[in-house]
């Protein structure tokens, strides 16, 4: 499982960094299939009520997965978009289980 984290615009957060693997390694264990995931935070300077932006893109056999949040809290973006992913990939773990 590789992890590459990206801040656009921000100053890195170790703490943040430390939350997102420990969630996607939830993820990674539930489907074994997995084999990257690239996670982008940003500040969204005209949204003052929201604006803290989670991308993530996981990378597996077939087509890319992308999710994407936009909350008032980076940790509330990440949960919202695993939750997104994590709808995804059960879609497309019956689809592999089927053929």
């Amino acid at each position: 499982m590789t992890v590459n984290i990206q801040y656009v615009g921000l100053n890195t957060s170790e703490t943040l960094s430390n939350f997102t693997k420990d969630k996607l390694d939830n993820l990674f264990k539930k489907f074994e299939f997995l084999i990257s995931a690239t996670v982008h935070f940003k500040q969204d300077e005209k949204d003052f009520n929201r604006g803290k932006i989670c991308n993530i893109e996981l990378s597996l056999p077939g087509p890319r997965l992308f999710a994407t949040s936009n909350t008032h809290n980076f940790e509330v973006s990440i949960r919202e978009t695993i939750a997104d992913l994590e709808r995804q990939l059960k879609k497309r773990k019956q689809i592999l289980k089927v053929h």
